[in-house]
């Protein structure tokens, strides 16, 4: 594995004058010769019901855009950036000027012909905060985006940020036309017109999602399959059964209850890899009780961390310290595992006013079921201390709808980031995309600021230490475990593995090996 600073750090010694060219994975490499043709079909453990490439939020829809959509850049399994629709870039000595070269003669799905303008088009949509994409907040300090030619793009950056290609790459920031983005983007509701491998032939969204090879993709030997249908199994039990009687290809994630199946499964290849994604009890910092840190802090303090991996992942996982940054992250920081310590959260709770205990209402999503699992497990290991939790689920769908960014207390479920910066910015920043918790810290904010303009990588590390160090003392939000990703697919499905960010799933380098079943 190349580390992401090795490439970055090559970028600001050689300013304008170093170009990234094409690259592939190590897992495709090394595989033997592509075989075309044939359906794949995959399952999903909920509806994928944004279609709209700006606004997706979710991992099935995560999944349907990227099939269907492209970015200025992919992320590897390494975590580095590999071209898509721009084949090479280069920096500014100071990383504050990036230019982004396009493939020549890129087509969208209907024929005509995409540009540098629809670049510049889309970027500056994701980028007005009337659109409400996390795009916005997760590409990096962007200050404007312009196309010079009809194959360049310049970004102009607030500041020096050394990891622009990779936040390129993020979920949110695919191009679509430049007439749609500049108009009324409600028919990307119900169709769509992107660059990616596949083209949309049929959405219904709580069932079935189908896509068909893209005569137009920029690279013509790929996609290796000729068809992708996406199914949605909202039961985590009849998913895992599909998988084992061969009705689907590819999982693209199980939870651990079912994990156990799929490893002992004949004609079955379970996929593990250690990741940042994780579950997380979010409390409103902006009203009581949670506006007193001392609630949020006793809180923390009743946690059993790695009782939680084993009730919560099964094993599957490594407990948190109350930051989204686990060891699988560049910066992440060591610092002591916060220890349950019930006399110290009486204590705090006291403090704060509430001697007698407190009476709260937790809510949690039943998809994944990890939320109520873990909801569950808090409230046990807080009733000792004086908490009284009330642990209330409701459909995944009524929780997006009325509690997510909503509520006061109710558990989060989030993939890992590309980046330390990434993860911040999406939930944690007093300007985040999602701003769950609205701590509102206004030294945590400069904390990451100042690490994103950043060159000095000793520097970067040291201020992004001590930005989870001041999260973990303020516990916007208890984040008590990290899960490994897990997932499994037919033994003939080749070239495909998990990536560690856990919304990248590159289904077109994957192909159908001898085995395969024939679908029509």
């Amino acid at each position: 594995m190349t580390p992401r600073r090795t490439i970055l750090a090559g970028a600001a010694a050689f300013g304008a004058t170093l170009p990234f060219g094409p690259a592939f994975s190590s897992a495709e490499a090394a595989t033997a010769t592509p075989r075309q043709g044939g359906v794949l079909r995959v399952s999903v453990n909920q509806a994928a019901s944004v279609l709209n490439p700006l606004l997706t939020r979710v991992n099935p829809e995560y999944l349907v855009s990227e099939l269907l959509y492209s970015g200025l850049t992919r992320l590897r399994l390494d975590m580095t950036a590999e071209p898509d629709l721009a084949e090479s870039w280069t920096t500014s000595a100071d990383l504050t000027t990036w230019t982004f070269k396009l493939r020549p003669n890129l087509v969208f799905q209907d024929g005509t012909p995409c540009t540098s303008k629809d670049v510049e088009a889309s970027f500056q949509r994701m980028m007005d905060p009337k659109t409400g994409s996390a795009a916005r907040t997760n590409i990096g300090p962007v200050k404007d985006v312009t196309a010079t030619d009809a194959t360049t793009v310049v970004f102009h950056l607030k500041g020096p940020y050394a990891d622009l290609p990779v936040a390129l790459a993020y979920t949110n920031a695919k191009i679509i036309p430049a007439a749609i983005a500049k108009g009324d983007m409600s028919v990307l509701s119900h169709s769509a017109n992107g660059t990616g491998p596949f083209k949309l032939v049929s959405f219904s969204p709580e069932r079935q999602i189908v896509v068909e090879r893209n005569p137009h993709y920029w690279d013509p030997t790929r996609p290796h399959v000729d068809r992708v249908e996406v199914v949605v199994y909202p039961d985590p039990t009849a998913e895992a059964s599909a998988l084992i009687a061969g009705d689907t290809d590819l999982m693209a994630e199980t939870q651990p209850s079912q994990f156990g199946r799929l490893k002992s499964a004949k004609g079955v290849v379970p996929l593990r890899v250690p990741s940042g994604q994780f579950l997380n009890v979010n409390m409103a910092c902006y009203a009581k009780p949670f506006s007193d840190m001392r609630i949020r802090q006793a809180l923390a303090l009743t946690v059993d961390r790695k009782a939680m991996v084993g009730f919560v992942a099964e094993g599957y996982g490594t407990p948190g310290d109350d930051t989204p940054i686990s060891p699988a992250y560049h910066f992440y920081h060591k610092m002591p595992l916060k220890q349950r310590n019930i006399p110290e959260a009486r204590k705090l709770l006291a403090e704060a006013g509430y001697p007698n205990g407190i009476d709260l209402t937790l809510v949690a999503s039943v998809n994944p079921s990890t939320r109520a699992q873990l909801a569950v497990a808090m409230r046990e290991m807080a009733k000792e201390a004086g908490f009284r939790i009330k642990v209330q689920t409701m459909p995944h769908a009524t929780y997006l709808a009325t509690v997510w960014k909503k509520g006061h207390f109710y558990v989060g479920f989030y993939n890992m980031q590309a980046t330390a910066d990434a993860i911040f910015s999406l939930l944690y920043t007093s300007n985040a995309a999602w701003p769950e918790t609205r701590w509102d810290n206004k030294q945590f904010d400069k904390l990451v600021e100042d690490a994103r303009i950043t060159t000095d990588e000793a520097k970067r590390a040291a201020l992004y230490a001590q930005a989870q160090e001041l999260m973990n003392q303020q516990v916007p939000s208890v984040i008590p475990v990290f899960f490994d990703l897990l997932a499994g697919k037919r033994s003939y499905v080749e070239n495909y593995a998990l990536n560690p960010r856990g919304a990248v799933f590159l289904l077109d380098k994957l192909w159908l090996g001898s085995g395969a079943p024939h679908r029509a």
